[in-house]
């Protein structure tokens, strides 16, 4: 029942909601994406500085990643290439070209909404947006909810047995000694808070990033001769046009869609509570950030599996076994044996940084819930770490079934709220490009510019260039509308 349910959630629903809506806001935001392609890049290397005390765009860039950049890359195309061929990497593309969107306006949104706690820190994401830019209380509960479950509880278990079940196919690691000692470097994380969780993400996400395309990139240029002709294959198999295989044009978009989402996020409401915790001067800054988040995600680290995969020589269509396998064999058929060490390592990096990714979502929508209650979070964490033992020992495929349908439910209510808080993500995109194209090279928010909005003026003080002494000039020559 579970399986029924879930193909079709996740097989219809996702895919209207994720692709269509992400196309609208392509569309009417001028394809945002695209036309801050480049400045996505200079935003990036500008997050890199941040303040005493506060969270960077970069450390909250590198939250993000540590979620997005995950079990997904590896495990996840290798199921969207086994069950949909290669044209399902074309759908995974275009699911992350519309999602770079989605990805933009839910994250200037957590900016907008989000509210200081008094200590130099941020918390929001969608359940703020929601209860302060809609008024919709049960509506924000019930997406909270969703998300502790999905993210806080679930798929935690089944990261955990993914890792340990990886490292004894590679190491014949003891699964209980390796959910162990998971447990004890996870709890010595939680236990410093979001400081220390976006700490170790910033170390470990870009060892974990730049190792894996590294090795990847290496496989790719020693069959360099044939990736214009898999280029080829994965576009025509994309549209059923490859002979060999034309009867998964179906499951090649599903999967393509399923699995991109799964990987990159993008629409589903995750990566907003880690992108609200950054000190930025404009909410437009932070959702190009998280934009860019997107493309490295699939575009760049989905891709090298992908390509890894196809150009190895091992796969062949009507392939059977799971995704870290193909991978794992994929790699080793062009480098050796290591290879399926190096695959059980990433994952284990990439597993890691996204356990504590979602252990902070997990905490931040429980403190929404419930506030302040020391208690409570203690018992959170102590549950947390049964579930990193539990998954560790056993398979929690029943779990991860009914976790996908809670999915499914997240990104509706998230997309659901987008919808109708798209105009204000509109107006403060506006206010982002009026300042760039006026001149200023880092747009400032300014709260009295939008005083019909319930925001903190605690995060988003009124006239903040005059606060801070700054002497960046007004804009001139835009229209009030649009600043």
């Amino acid at each position: 029942m579970l399986e029924v349910i879930n193909d079709f959630l996740s097989g219809k629903v996702l895919i209207v909601l994720i692709v269509g809506l992400g196309s609208y806001f392509t569309i009417r935001s001028r394809f945002v994406q695209l036309r801050h392609f480049f400045h996505m890049f200079a935003v990036f290397r500008d997050s890199l500085k941040g303040s005493a005390g506060q969270l960077s765009s970069f450390q909250a860039l590198m939250l993000s990643l540590a979620g997005r950049v995950g079990a997904g890359n590896i495990a996840g195309v290798g199921i969207a290439v086994t069950l949909g061929g290669p044209g399902a990497v074309f759908w995974m593309w275009v699911t992350a070209l519309v999602g770079m969107s989605s990805s933009f306006f839910e994250c200037t949104l957590a900016q907008v909404y989000k509210r200081a706690e008094g200590d130099g820190l941020y918390r929001g994401g969608p359940a703020y947006y929601i209860q302060h830019g809609l008024k919709l209380k049960g509506m924000a509960v019930v997406f909270s909810v969703l998300l502790l479950v999905t993210y806080g509880f679930a798929f935690i278990g089944l990261q955990s047995y993914t890792v340990t079940h990886s490292l004894q196919n590679a190491f014949a690691f003891n699964p209980q000694h390796t959910g162990i000692v998971l447990a004890v470097l996870l709890a010595i994380t939680f236990i410093g808070g979001i400081k220390r969780i976006a700490s170790v993400s910033d170390l470990l996400v870009p060892i974990k990033t730049l190792a894996y395309i590294g090795v990847t990139l290496y496989v790719i240029g020693t069959q360099i001769e044939h990736v214009p002709a898999m280029l080829e294959t994965i576009f025509k198999s994309a549209f059923g046009l490859d002979p060999a295989f034309g009867g998964l044009l179906g499951s090649a978009i599903v999967m393509g869609v399923k699995r991109g989402v799964f990987a990159n996020e993008a629409g589903l409401g995750s990566a907003p509570n880690v992108a609200a915790v950054a000190a930025v001067k404009h909410p437009g800054a932070q959702g190009v950030v998280q934009a860019f988040s997107v493309f490295l995600d699939t575009f760049v680290i989905c891709t090298c599996t992908a390509l890894l995969i196809l150009l190895s020589g091992f796969y062949t269509p009507g392939f059977e076994g799971d995704g870290i396998v193909l991978t794992q064999n994929s790699l080793a058929a062009v480098v050796g044996d290591w290879g399926r060490m190096f695959v059980s390592v990433a994952l284990s990096l990439f597993v890691f940084t996204c356990i504590l990714y979602n252990y902070y979502l997990g905490e931040s929508n429980l403190r929404f819930l419930i506030g302040e209650n020391r208690k409570a979070l203690m018992g959170y964490r102590a549950l947390v770490l049964v579930l990193i033992f539990w998954g560790a020992i056993e398979n929690l495929g029943t779990v991860f079934a009914f976790a996908d349908i809670t999915m499914t439910c997240l990104a509706f209510v998230n997309l659901v709220a987008l919808a109708m808080l798209f105009k204000v993500g509109m107006r403060v995109m506006r206010d982002y490009d009026g300042q760039r194209r006026a001149g200023v090279k880092q747009p400032v928010f300014d709260s009295s510019k939008f005083a019909d909005l319930d925001l903190d003026l605690n995060a988003w003080p009124a006239n903040p260039s005059a606060a801070t002494g700054k002497t960046e000039a007004e804009p001139q020559g835009v229209p009030a509308a649009q600043r």
